[in-house]
């Protein structure tokens, strides 16, 4: 079995490789792994240390929009799961257009290119935000997309070509979309990271508004093993939910934080939100669907964010260049 990760560098891909490379899918122990990134400011070698060494591993820089560069790698492929994607929201407010030619028309030349190899599956990754803001219940997979930001349309879009390809070109493919994801080697410009860093270096953090938003919580390997099982018997041109089960609002994930890192409430900054009020207020996602096929969270979330606090106090070396770069390209 050979599988092509693309976007396998980041934060939900690498973990995905590291697990299947070190024999964590049954089935796939002796599966040949491609991971083919662009390596932007989110893609990192160092999260793909761990398996560097693995004979089964293999890695392509290129970009999902060349045609040219999925050609070279896509041969000989059995499986395409596809991470690749801009995914910070904020940044999509400031460059919608980069968003919508790598989400859009990057995942487009996925598909194209799976086509032309004869790709046996491929999963495509998204997001819950493509139903945009729920308050009260749970969105199930046939709900109306309504997204709120350049981000989540542009995945909303990617979502819908991928079932297009499915009833158009017989291209098996499956849609997951899951909710708000953490865990180690997470980009410190998410919520979780930002926090955990930002708190271990003693300075404040931003809470906007009053903390009102809820997210429900995913544990990155709870997310892959899912994205696993939809790998496995998912069916073509079908969409499945990912979620954590477990909601939290901005200031009570803010006060856990706060207790993890020995930090108080005057560590936090109260400020407006910089969308003018048009941050989702609520994301919930009903996965039963996916719990057909025999998902279910397994990490208490409490577990889940000590696990992760200590992974961050112990990799100063993986985050601190990340968070230096960052303040530099700002200045």
């Amino acid at each position: 079995m050979r599988v092509l990760v693309t976007g396998g560098a980041g934060f939900i891909g690498s973990h995905y490789v590291r697990t299947m490379l070190t024999g964590g899918y049954p089935g796939f122990e002796d599966a040949q792994v491609t991971v083919f990134d662009k390596l932007t400011y989110a893609g990192n070698l160092a999260n793909l240390a761990p398996v560097a060494d693995n004979p089964n591993y293999r890695f392509l820089q290129g970009d999902i929009c060349s045609a040219a560069d999925l050609d070279a790698a896509l041969p000989g492929h059995d499986v395409v799961v596809n991470f690749a994607a801009e995914s910070h929201v904020d940044r999509s407010l400031t460059g919608a257009a980069g968003f919508v030619l790598t989400n859009v028309l990057g995942a487009q030349q996925v598909f194209d290119a799976a086509l032309r190899h004869r790709v046996r599956r491929v999963v495509h990754v998204s997001t819950d935000e493509v139903y945009g803001s729920i308050e009260h219940g749970s969105w199930t997979e046939d709900h109306l997309l309504e997204p709120n930001s350049p981000y989540s349309a542009a995945k909303a879009g990617s979502d819908l070509i991928a079932r297009a390809y499915a009833k158009t070109y017989g291209l098996d493919i499956s849609i997951t979309r899951c909710s708000n994801n953490y865990g180690p080697y997470h980009f410190p410009e998410k919520v979780i990271p930002l926090f955990v860093t930002n708190l271990l270096d003693g300075h404040t953090v931003p809470l906007y508004g009053e903390g009102a938003n809820v997210r429900d919580w995913l544990f990155v390997d709870d997310h892959c093993r899912g994205i696993q099982l939809v790998l496995e018997q998912g069916a073509a041109g079908e969409f499945y939910n990912i979620g954590g089960g477990r909601e939290l609002s901005n200031r009570e994930l803010t006060e856990k934080l706060l207790a993890a890192t020995g930090r108080d409430w005057s560590s936090v900054d109260h400020i407006v939100d910089p969308r003018g009020g048009g941050h989702d207020l609520r994301y919930s996602v009903d996965y039963s669907k996916t719990a057909a096929l025999g998902y279910a969270p397994r990490m208490p979330f409490e577990d889940g964010l000590a696990l992760t606090v200590q992974w961050y106090r112990d990799n100063r070396a993986w985050w601190e260049p990340l968070k230096a770069a960052a303040a530099t390209a700002r200045a």
